[in-house]
């Protein structure tokens, strides 16, 4: 059978990025996966080899204006929307259509987190989209709508889950998230001018302030019967894709090197994208560039009696577009890895 595809904000970053994967995966090569409607809303009328030329495929399409009308009809419809546009385009292409929300939207389980870090109105939740989540794969191959997570939480939810869902640490966490400037998006703004990037780096949003951390808590805290705190302070880096995370906590009494080898090779052994690499090797951001890959490693200061865990993955891949294609896959109960590398380009 046929699937149809079609994504609103397909100039963006994400929407970019999700064409590009789709121009690889094997259903488009055999004929069995079709790329239709590509809107956006500034860049409509434009041709995708003037907005996007590193996709020669497409490159005589011509970007439509996003509206239901036009994203309507189609199999799957991935949205690459500012936050807070997602639901009512999602009411208007109908239940028959898949729709995977690259958005905030529809992440969040509670109304109040929402209102305090959003402000705009509460849609309600959808199946999260990290597979990778005990509970989570299961619900996303039964649905046609799905939430596909934020970058961070991605980052930071993967890195942490095997020593929480263990009860290898203590459960107040403190994470620091370095970031390159795709993050932000591809409107422009002055803060992201290469001018202000290169040869930078910026805390902000410290301590509780950005809008990922109710998500990060959203994700762990079912694992465990502790009441869990996350201090999550983000870094902007001067470099286009990736992020580094680091989570540190304190080691419950009795837990040591072995226990946190064991957790989290045994927790990610089965996982095609989550590489727990060797000891003594950390994890660096120029090895998981365009790929649907998570490298963690697992550093236990025992002199601290402290767990340090860094996680990378690239941004617009396993946290935006590789997971919402992932997330397609599981959705249409194809094999999960289809259309995502695993390998990265090197040096």
């Amino acid at each position: 059978m046929m699937i149809s595809v079609a994504i609103a904000g397909a100039t963006g970053y994400a929407g970019s990025e999700i064409l590009r994967l789709l121009l690889s995966h094997p259903a488009y090569k055999a004929g069995d996966l079709r790329i239709g409607a590509l809107t956006a809303h500034s860049t409509a009328g434009q041709k995708v080899c003037e907005l996007m030329p590193h996709l020669p495929q497409l490159a005589d399409r011509v970007i439509a204006e996003t509206t239901a009308e036009n994203l309507r009809g189609h199999d799957i419809v991935f949205l690459g929307l500012p936050h807070g546009h997602s639901a009512k385009i999602a009411q208007q292409v109908g239940q028959s259509t898949t729709v995977i929300d690259c958005a905030a939207d529809f992440r969040l389980r509670s109304k109040e987190d929402w209102d305090s870090f959003y402000g705009k109105e509460y849609a309600g939740s959808w199946p999260y989209g990290i597979p990778e989540v005990p509970g989570n794969r299961e619900a996303l191959r039964h649905t046609n709508r799905v939430a596909v997570p934020g970058c961070f939480p991605t980052a930071i939810t993967l890195g942490a889950l095997p020593a929480v869902a263990q009860g290898l640490i203590e459960p107040e966490l403190s994470v620091i998230a370095i970031t390159g400037v795709s993050g932000a998006g591809k409107k422009a703004s002055v803060a992201q001018l290469g001018a202000e990037t290169m040869g930078n780096l910026k805390a902000y949003k410290p301590g509780g302030l950005h809008r990922h951390t109710p998500e990060i808590l959203q994700n762990l805290q079912p694992f465990t019967q502790d009441k869990l705190s996350v201090s999550f302070t983000p870094v902007l880096a001067p470099l286009p894709r990736g992020i580094l995370a680091t989570v540190t906590a304190g080691l419950k009494g009795g837990v040591g090197k072995r226990e946190v080898d064991t957790a989290f090779r045994e927790f990610y052994a089965q996982e095609p994208f989550c590489h727990v690499l060797p000891a003594g090797q950390q994890p660096e951001t120029q090895n998981v560039v365009g790929t649907n890959m998570v490298h963690l490693q697992a550093h236990v200061d025992e002199r601290a009696r402290r767990l340090i865990v860094t996680s990378v993955l690239d941004n617009l891949c396993k946290g935006t577009a590789g997971a919402a294609v992932q997330c397609m896959n599981l959705t249409l109960g194809w094999e999960e890895t289809l259309g995502l590398p695993q390998a990265a380009v090197a040096p």
